[in-house]
């Protein structure tokens, strides 16, 4: 079973870009704490696909605290120095907005609350 869920602040705005008629992708990197006497943080490259792509790009800003589920999807490359290149990345599923009232009010004064969770 390939399933994620992961709980984090974006360490990076949301980028939005369109990759078709009618299909639009958002992208963002999470930072999700490490527990242990290390701390620290692991980053996770994050993609939500069309209508949960413009609500994340719509109301998500660095910083803010986040859930997503999803699965992990790996890709690789050749660059063109020929070098070999390899990522993994978590395509979500769902993503629930975590922020308070008071910091979504905060981020921006007409964004609804209700709005904060994106299923």
């Amino acid at each position: 079973m390939n399933s994620v869920s992961l709980i984090g602040n974006l360490a990076t705005e949301v980028e939005l870009r369109e990759v078709g008629e009618d299909k639009k992708v958002a992208s963002f990197l999470l930072a999700v704490d490490r527990f242990g006497p290390d701390g620290g943080a692991d980053f996770v490259r994050v993609s939500v696909w069309n209508r949960q792509a413009e609500i994340c790009d719509q109301y998500l800003a660095k910083g803010r605290r986040v859930a997503v589920e999803g699965r992990l999807r790996s890709s690789s490359w050749e660059e063109p120095d020929g070098k070999r290149r390899s990522a993994v990345e978590v395509t979500a599923n769902f993503v629930q907005f975590l922020s308070t009232r008071e910091e979504a009010a905060a981020a921006s004064d007409d964004v609804p609350f209700e709005a904060a969770g994106v299923a």
